[in-house]
């Protein structure tokens, strides 16, 4: 079992399942650093760390290759393009990668939080989803999601992202994650 004092939980700060990731990790005492950059609105005040034009652009992206890889059509804003930078510094810093959101019949996740779990599945990560649609854990295991039962958070630096709109049964399962993997 992990001591909460010596994890890092890297994530958007993001209203949701960031948010509320964040809140937990707070109240269990584990250091948090939210990737920001200038101009971008985030609920997470506890460990702010804004990127500069540089650091974005170490992590850019073609986003005809992630509409490719996505099936769908991205935005070209700017604002979007830096949002997938900043998801890309998340992904990367984190050992293990818990997202929150709906899992795709071509097994992608829907929405902005799709690109975080695709990039975990590009750069090899242990990758974890709680689907709320099916209300349960799915990890990515070569070609395929698995369920899984009860997850814990198994490495010291963790990363977590996903939905603005978390349900009830995203938070009951996220606050179980932590209560089995920090148990006091």
């Amino acid at each position: 079992m992990l001591d909460p004092k010596q994890c890092v939980l890297y994530s958007g700060g993001a209203v949701g399942a960031e948010q509320f990731f964040g809140a937990l990790a707070e109240g269990w005492g584990i250091e948090e650093v939210n990737y920001s950059f200038e101009g971008h609105q985030i609920e997470r005040k506890r460990g702010v760390r804004v990127l500069t034009s540089e650091e974005l652009a170490l992590k850019d992206v073609s986003l005809t290759y992630v509409s490719k890889l996505m099936s769908r059509e991205y935005t070209r804003a700017p604002l979007f393009r830096k949002v997938l930078q900043s998801i890309c510094w998340q992904i990367s810093s984190g050992t293990q990668i818990f997202v929150v959101g709906s899992i795709q019949p071509d097994n992608t996740v829907k929405g902005g939080t799709g690109w975080g779990a695709e990039f975990a599945k590009i750069c090899n990560k242990s990758l974890l989803v709680f689907d709320q649609t099916k209300n349960g854990w799915f990890t990515w295991q070569k070609d395929s999601w698995h369920s899984v039962e009860s997850p814990c958070i198994e490495y010291p630096h963790f990363t977590a992202t996903g939905t603005r709109f978390l349900e009830d049964n995203a938070r009951e399962a996220i606050q179980a994650l932590f209560t089995r993997s920090f148990n006091r």
